[in-house]
């Protein structure tokens, strides 16, 4: 049953994570700039985060460990979004959220050089599945070598922050490792929201947008993910990740209006493959 609940823990972070792009477009109508927005949802999320631990009375991290998560909220998730966001001014959204998507593959070799993980059949055939089916989904165009560069370097960030929380999260909670995470980050905006002027939300609907991303889009899903990580492994937790796209183009469809193409239908339908075989090979060794 450990296994399957941190399946399912991924996926309930998978789809959390999905509603961020959704919620995010609501929150710019609003006026609200990127760094602002990063500020409040890290900085608010830190804060609750923080209540939440001293309610269940959880020491705080000390020493290496300490040094460890602030390393993943003020590099990691700083470091990944912000080359994200940039990529996205020189390359197509669509190609940026593939080569972003990369992270699995390069999880599964850093996994099998650091962790001494083995790739099974199951897993190969559900990483190519999986990383197709993302292909697919996302839609990609053209775009400049630098957006192409920034991307990469998004997705190996984000790699080595999962190998790191694998480790990591053998020493803490989730409550503690999320907590110190996003109090890292919200500092490390906040600075960056001091030099580049803030932009709060206009209207009592825009701080509800903000209370969603905060909520949905960051709680929930950095909290599930950390917990799913812990028993499932990094390279199953960043395959099971792939199911973030088809949550998003569904809602987006839902909400905007968007069109669901033939290819993004196939890419959502071997995203769901992998994630049933995954699923099965992963309980059958329960």
């Amino acid at each position: 049953m450990k296994r399957l609940a941190g399946i399912v823990l991924i996926a309930i972070s998978a789809a959390s994570f999905g509603t961020l792009a959704i919620f995010g477009r609501y929150a710019y109508a609003e006026g609200v700039d990127t760094f602002t927005l990063l500020f409040l949802r890290f900085g608010l999320a830190a804060s609750f985060m923080t209540l939440i631990l001293i309610l269940r009375r959880e020491p705080f991290p000390r020493g290496r460990i300490l040094a460890q998560l602030i390393g993943m909220g003020a590099i990691g998730y700083v470091g990944q979004s912000f080359l994200y966001m940039t990529a996205i001014r020189y390359a197509s959204a669509g190609l940026v959220a593939l080569l972003l998507y990369l992270y699995p593959f390069f999880v599964a070799i850093l996994s099998m050089t650091f962790l001494r993980e083995t790739l099974t059949r199951a897993k190969i055939i559900a990483l190519v599945l999986a990383l197709t089916g993302a292909a697919l989904t996302v839609g990609p165009v053209s775009g400049q070598l630098i957006g192409a560069l920034m991307a990469i370097a998004a997705a190996l960030i984000y790699s080595v922050y999962i190998i790191v929380g694998a480790g990591v999260m053998k020493r803490v909670s989730p409550v503690q490792s999320s907590t110190v995470i996003f109090a890292s980050a919200g500092a490390v905006y906040g600075l960056f929201a001091l030099f580049n002027g803030t932009h709060f939300p206009a209207t009592n609907p825009g701080w509800l947008v903000v209370a969603g991303i905060i909520f949905i889009s960051t709680v929930i899903p950095v909290t599930a993910f950390l917990a799913g990580l812990e028993r499932i492994g990094p390279t199953n937790a960043a395959m099971l990740s792939t199911l973030e796209p088809v949550v998003t183009v569904t809602l987006a469809s839902w909400l905007f209006g968007e069109v669901l193409q033939p290819l993004v239908l196939i890419g959502g339908g071997l995203i769901l493959a992998a994630v049933v075989i995954l699923t099965r090979t992963e309980v059958a060794r329960e």
